[in-house]
């Protein structure tokens, strides 16, 4: 019996001895771990300060949100505590960690629960463990793991970190990071995100069935998609709501009330291409992570876009803020990353009118009569004039569409011969094609779809403040997600007529005034080396008279701009050009008086600033303010400002061009659908052949300009009807202002009107006769200047 108890004794010595060499080793494990020996163990800073990504928000001047600069890790957007619906925490903490307040990382009750359901009851659906300290230290360190070890280690890891995160940090502030850092799909990373992403609401706004839902998807993002299975997720939410109630966060009648509700989303998909101003938005990324221009990486054709970007990075603040502005410790600011706040000049509603006058006449009117003049007819869209595009160019220029195409290049670099490919693009295939009802699923071949997008016509829109330069609107297509070349920024087109108030404003400061007069008749001039040049004119009215420089401009009169060209230096009218803020090269020959120069929207739209301010131009400002994650303003921008006009060719010019819209070429606006009243001036424009349709507008408080046409210059209407600036862009100024002055809440009235100082003499002799417009109709002008 005595040996028996020995060897009794010695067991239970053996077995203590094991589970304190186990608690020891469990200890020394845990020990290791918490210390980073064994595994990764983040450092004290890092787990102090933890690197949250967050996309950068872009703000309109009245406080919406635009879009937002995010990257593959996600749409997310920091938001505090306090902005955060109770709902949302009561269901989280009910739902994922019911003793969250109570423990210290590791809730070992749960944790021993799951082990022993687990482990000795076979239980699949046992729950987990897993505390939300535990789950944000997941989130924020654990990458993904591989087999059940790497997991199984991973588990002790996520416990330590835990421990520390709980250490460092609040209750508060630890739900706060799990709620800004888990992904809801959809680009929905955060809770921000999530609840604009699936309600179109704040955080602090949701109810609790929405927060229910979003809780609910914390389980299985994938599995519980309120998209894909609504029902599925409905039955998710209401376990979250039974949850609710089981920690008495709902009364018994609240929960049957809550849980009979149906699934109810109003759901919007993220994406850079999608939400207002899309081209403002992304020129503006352009202009953020800029570099300084180097010759060398430009192209040769490049070089016009080497100087103009050579000038923006000496003048403009905002053009490569990223290389310019380091952080503190001298790294450089990610707008993809460091959850920049943006404050834009870009007006919402104004850039809704923007986008609804463009897309209302494109698609309602200049768009259907595109296809009706096209429909059925060989090489369209392109012109049938070959006199004007050879058979010979328009293969040339429909074989470098194709080679200049996503999928030539892609299969030029798999290795497929030219005969391939063009086998390939004359075969049918599935795909999906821009219509404006929509987009719809076709069978096209890749060369026909081709020549479908080029049917569609393209559109620039940029509407500023003459005077503090802040852009209001800016529209550079018809549709960012299928025609994303900008035709404010980037495009550059001939601008026909547009051109003739900087020649005239030059002819004013030569002591010009409005009220001299020129024979109307067709000249023939030389240039320097003795070539004759004799301009057509679109109207026959007054022809052999002698009329007035009031009258030429009013009716964009060719022959009397050449005349006065003629009598000036076409230097000197580059020069000037160049003061009003137009960056290309310009041709210094007579024939520039009637604009076939290529300029941009933007330019334009800066250079008639001066019009609408006194004759000092103005510089475009998008930004007002950039600030860090944290609010604090890190850039502020100003206005730029350069006098162009002398202050007496300033009132002479503004005279006429106020007289080409109330009596001239710009007076459509005064008629059904616009009927606008407020004093406007401005001036519409039509290239050869009608390749491009131009409006510039301006009022004391908005300067405007709107370009239309096709992708290329052979591509446009046969006739004037349709053809023509006051038919093809006119339009859309008088849709968008018809809008502006229709909304009480903008700070705009018609009745606003320019000044004119009772010393001003515009011309030596009365300015309130007669006149007689293109039509040959004769009206009164009395009263323009009251």
């Amino acid at each position: 019996m005595k040996g028996k108890s020995t060897k009794s004794r010695a067991i239970i010595a053996l077995m203590w001895s094991a589970f304190a060499i186990l608690v020891a080793a469990v200890f020394i494990f845990f020990f290791c771990v918490y210390n980073g020996i064994i595994g990764y163990m983040p450092p004290v800073e890092e787990l102090k300060n933890p690197k949250d990504r967050f996309a950068s928000v872009v703000y309109s001047a009245d406080g919406e949100e635009l879009g937002r600069y995010f990257s593959n890790t996600g749409n997310r957007v920091y938001v505090d505590i306090d902005d955060i619906s109770q709902n949302v925490i009561n269901a989280l903490i009910a739902t994922e960690d019911s003793r969250f307040e109570d423990h210290s990382g590791i809730d070992l009750k749960a944790l021993g629960r799951v082990m022993v359901k687990t482990i000795f009851m076979g239980q699949k659906n046992a729950g987990g463990g897993s505390t939300i300290t535990q789950q944000l230290a997941k989130q924020l360190y654990s990458p993904s793991s591989e087999g059940l070890f790497q997991r199984a280690l991973q588990k002790p890891i996520e416990w330590m970190i835990a421990v520390k995160l709980e250490r460092f940090y609040s209750k508060d502030e630890i739900i706060k990071m799990y709620l800004n850092q888990f992904d809801f799909l959809y680009n929905a990373v955060g809770i921000k995100s999530a609840a604009y992403v699936y309600f179109g609401k704040d955080p602090k706004d949701l109810t609790v069935e929405e927060a229910a839902t979003l809780v609910g998807m914390v389980k299985n993002p994938s599995y519980y998609n309120p998209v894909r299975k609504p029902e599925r997720v409905r039955e998710r939410r209401n376990v979250v709501l039974e949850q609710m109630y089981k920690e008495d966060m709902l009364s018994r009648e609240e929960l049957d009330s809550l849980k009979q509700l149906p699934l109810k989303l109003d759901f919007h998909r993220v994406d850079h291409k999608e939400g207002p101003a899309p081209y403002f938005r992304e020129e503006l990324r352009r202009i953020l992570r800029a570099k300084k221009p180097e010759r060398s990486a430009y192209r040769g054709w490049e070089k016009q876009k080497f100087i103009d970007d050579s000038i923006a990075w000496e003048t403009n603040p905002l053009f490569g803020w990223i290389e310019k502005n380091p952080k503190p410790d001298g790294t450089k600011y990610d707008i993809y990353n460091d959850g920049l706040k943006i404050y834009t000049t870009i007006d919402s509603r104004m850039q809704r009118y923007a986008e609804n006058a463009v897309n209302t006449h494109l698609s309602r009117t200049l768009q259907p009569a595109f296809f009706r003049e096209k429909r059925n007819v060989k090489g369209a869209p392109y012109t049938t004039n070959r006199e004007e595009l050879s058979s010979s160019q328009l293969a040339a220029l429909i074989d470098h569409s194709m080679k200049q195409s996503d999928r030539y290049i892609m299969m030029k670099k798999a290795g497929c011969s030219e005969s391939e490919i063009k086998t390939a693009f004359n075969t049918p295939v599935d795909m999906k094609v821009f219509t404006y009802a929509g987009v719809i699923d076709t069978t096209l071949t890749p060369m026909d779809s081709i020549l479908y997008n080029k049917h569609f016509l393209r559109s620039g829109f940029m509407s500023m403040d003459p005077m503090t330069g802040h852009v209001k609107a800016y529209v550079g297509g018809p549709d960012f997600r299928f025609f994303q070349y900008d035709m404010v920024s980037t495009g550059r087109r001939q601008i026909g007529s547009t051109i003739k108030p900087f020649l005239y404003t030059y002819a004013m400061e030569e002591g010009y005034t409005p009220c001299d007069e020129f024979l109307n008749e067709q000249p023939t001039i030389y240039d320097e080396n003795g070539n004759p040049w004799s301009p057509r004119n679109a109207g026959s009215a007054r022809v052999g008279e002698m009329v007035d420089i009031r009258w030429a401009l009013t009716n964009s009169n060719n022959w009397i701009s050449a005349r006065l060209m003629s009598q000036l230096s076409p230097a000197t009218l580059v020069r000037n050009m160049h003061n009003f803020g137009i960056t290309n090269h310009l041709d210094p020959v007579v024939s520039l008086c009637l604009g076939p120069c290529d300029v941009s929207v933007k330019e334009m739209v800066t250079a008639y600033s001066a019009f609408a301010n006194n004759g000092m131009r103005v510089d475009p400002l998008f930004v007002t303010a950039i600030a860090d994650n944290n609010g604090n303003i890190i850039s502020e921008f100003t206005p730029r400002h350069t006098e162009v006009i002398s202050r007496e060719a300033y009132y002479k010019i503004l005279s006429i061009l106020l007289n080409v819209v109330d009596g001239g070429t710009g007076n459509r606006q005064r008629c059904p659908p616009y009927n606008l009243t407020a004093q406007m001036g401005g001036k519409t424009a039509t290239t050869n052949s009608n390749s491009d349709g131009w409006f510039m507008g301006f009022t004391p408080r908005l300067v405007s300009g709107v370009w239309v046409g096709g992708e290329e210059r052979y591509i446009h209407f046969n006739g004037m009807a349709m053809g023509q600036g006051a038919s093809m862009a006119l339009p859309i100024y008088g849709l968008y202002m018809k809008q502006v002055y229709a909304d009480p809440s903008l700070p705009y009235s018609q009745d606003t009107k320019f000044e004119f100082p009772a010393d001003i003499d515009l011309c030596h002799k009365e300015y309130f006769g007669e006149y007689v417009d293109e039509s040959g109709t004769e009206e009164s002008i009395e009263g323009v200047f009251d």
